[in-house]
C-alpha cells in the first residue's frame, strides 16, 4: 500500500513530456468523398475536402442568416458547447488514468452555471418588456446575480469535496482547465450575441471576414507560399498572410456596401413583446447613409477620382478586416501552441478536412472580443430605447420621481418652459 501511494505520488509530479499523449482523431472523411478522390495525392485531396466542406458549411451559414436573428444566436450557443466540450475532452483523455472524481460532471455544471449568469444578463437587458409580464420571471432577474453566484459556489463545494490526496496539484490543474475554457468560449460566445443586438452587420462582418482571410490565407499559401510564416504553424506562409490580408480588406469594403443598404442588417435586434418575435426596423443611424468623402491627393493621381460615395460603416471595416487578418490568426496560432503542447494535430475530428469546431472558431473569439469593444469605444452612445425599457420596470412611485427629476432638470436647462404641466 505504502509503494503504490508512493508510486501515484511520483505519478502525480511527473513532467510534461510524461504527459500521455491524447490519440489520434480518426478519419471522418465521408466514404462517398474517399472513393471519388481516391486518385488524387494527399495534397489535393486534402484540397478538394476542405473545398467541398466550406462550400458546405457556407451555404448552411447563409440558411441561417435568412431563418433570422434567433437562428443565429441558437448558432453561437451550439458553437459554444462544442468548443467547450472539444477542449475538455482532450483534458479528460490526457489525464483519464487518473480517475478523477466527478471532473466530467463539474466541468458541465460550471459550463451551466455560467451561461446561466451571461444569458440571464441579457434577458434582463433586452427582454424586460417581456420580463415585466411574467411575476416568475421578475423574481429570477431581480435575484439574478445572488442565484447565479450560488449556483456557482455549490459547483465550488462540490470541486473541495472531491479532491482527493495525491491527487491535489492534478485537481487543480484540471479545475483552472475548466475556467480558462469557460473564458476562452462562454465569455466570448456572449460578446458575440451583444455584438448581433447592436445589428447583423456587427455580427455578420467580422465574422465573414475572419473566414475570407482563412480562406485565402489558405489559397495564396497553398499555390504560392515558400516563405514560413511562424514555428508554430509551418504550413503558414508569408505570401498567404499577405495575400490573405489584401482580399480580406478588399471584401470586408464590398461586402460592407451591400448589407449597409438593408434595413434588415443594420437595425439593432430588438425584441417585440407584441409579437413574440425579434425585429429589425428602424431608421439606419448615419453610419449607413451615404455620404461624399475627398479623395488623398496621392490617390488621385493613382485612382483619377476626387471624390467618392460610400457609406461610414465602409470606413469601419478597414478596421474590422485589417484586424481579421493581421491580428486575428494569432488565435490560430494560439491554438497551435495547445495542439502542439499535447501533440494533437486537431481538437476533433467533427469536420472533414477542417478538424473540430473549434479548428474553424479559434480565431472568431478573438475578434469577437475587438468587435465589442471597438463598438463600446467608438460607435455606441447612449441608447434611449434600452434606458426607457428599464424605466418601465419600476414601481409607479419610482417611474414618477424619475419623471419629475427629469422635468426638474429641463426647466433648469430652459428646455421646457416653469407652467408646462404633466
Amino acid at each position: 500500500e505504502v509503494d503504490l501511494e508512493e508510486r501515484l505520488h511520483e505519478l502525480d509530479l511527473r513532467s510534461d513530456s510524461d504527459i500521455p499523449d491524447v490519440p489520434p482523431p480518426t478519419d471522418s472523411t465521408p466514404e462517398i468523398l474517399k472513393r471519388a478522390l481516391s486518385g488524387l495525392s494527399a495534397r489535393w485531396k486534402n484540397w478538394w475536402i476542405r473545398g467541398i466542406l466550406s462550400l458546405a458549411m457556407i451555404s448552411v451559414f447563409f440558411l441561417i442568416i435568412y431563418l433570422g436573428s434567433f437562428m443565429l444566436m441558437l448558432l453561437v450557443l451550439s458553437i459554444q458547447v462544442k468548443c467547450y466540450h472539444e477542449i475538455i475532452t482532450i483534458g479528460y483523455r490526457v489525464y483519464h488514468s487518473y480517475d478523477l472524481p466527478w471532473f466530467r460532471s463539474l466541468s458541465w455544471y460550471f459550463l451551466l452555471c455560467v451561461n446561466y449568469f451571461f444569458y440571464g444578463e441579457t434577458v434582463a437587458d433586452y427582454f424586460a418588456t417581456f420580463v415585466q409580464r411574467r411575476e416568475q420571471l421578475q423574481f429570477l432577474i431581480r435575484y439574478h446575480r445572488f442565484i447565479s453566484f450560488a449556483l456557482y459556489l455549490t459547483g465550488f463545494c462540490m470541486f473541495v469535496l472531491s479532491l482527493v490526496k495525491k491527487h491535489y496539484r492534478l485537481q487543480f490543474y484540471m479545475f483552472a482547465w475548466t475556467h480558462v475554457t469557460l473564458l476562452i468560449t462562454v465569455t466570448q460566445s456572449h460578446l458575440v450575441i451583444q455584438n448581433l443586438f447592436e445589428g447583423m452587420i456587427w455580427f455578420l462582418v467580422p465574422i465573414s471576414s475572419v473566414i475570407c482571410n482563412d480562406i485565402t490565407a489558405y489559397i495564396f499559401g497553398f499555390f504560392f507560399g515558400r516563405t514560413p510564416l511562424i514555428k508554430l504553424s509551418p504550413k503558414k506562409t508569408w505570401e498567404g498572410f499577405i495575400g490573405g490580408f489584401f482580399s480580406t480588406v478588399v471584401f470586408g469594403f464590398i461586402f460592407s456596401y451591400f448589407l449597409a443598404q438593408h434595413q434588415y442588417f443594420v437595425c439593432p435586434v430588438e425584441y417585440n413583446s407584441e409579437t413574440n418575435r425579434f425585429v429589425t426596423e428602424c431608421e439606419p443611424s448615419e453610419l449607413f447613409h451615404m455620404k461624399k468623402y475627398s479623395v488623398p491627393p496621392l490617390l488621385q493621381a493613382v485612382l483619377g477620382w476626387e471624390t467618392v460615395n460610400m457609406y461610414p460603416f465602409q470606413l469601419h471595416s478597414f478596421a474590422l478586416s485589417t484586424f481579421a487578418s493581421l491580428i486575428g490568426p494569432f488565435g490560430g496560432f494560439f491554438a497551435s501552441g495547445f495542439k502542439r503542447a499535447f501533440k494533437i494535430k486537431d481538437f476533433a475530428d467533427t469536420i472533414p478536412g477542417h478538424g473540430g469546431i473549434m479548428d474553424r472558431f479559434d480565431c472568431q473569439y478573438l475578434m469577437a472580443t475587438f468587435v465589442h469593444v471597438y463598438i463600446t469605444s467608438f460607435i455606441r452612445g447612449p441608447n434611449p430605447s434600452k434606458l426607457l425599457k428599464q424605466l418601465l420596470i419600476l414601481q409607479p412611485e419610482q417611474q414618477l420621481s424619475v419623471y419629475k427629476t427629469l422635468k426638474s432638470h429641463l426647466v433648469e436647462k430652459g428646455i421646457l418652459q416653469p407652467s408646462l404641466r404633466g
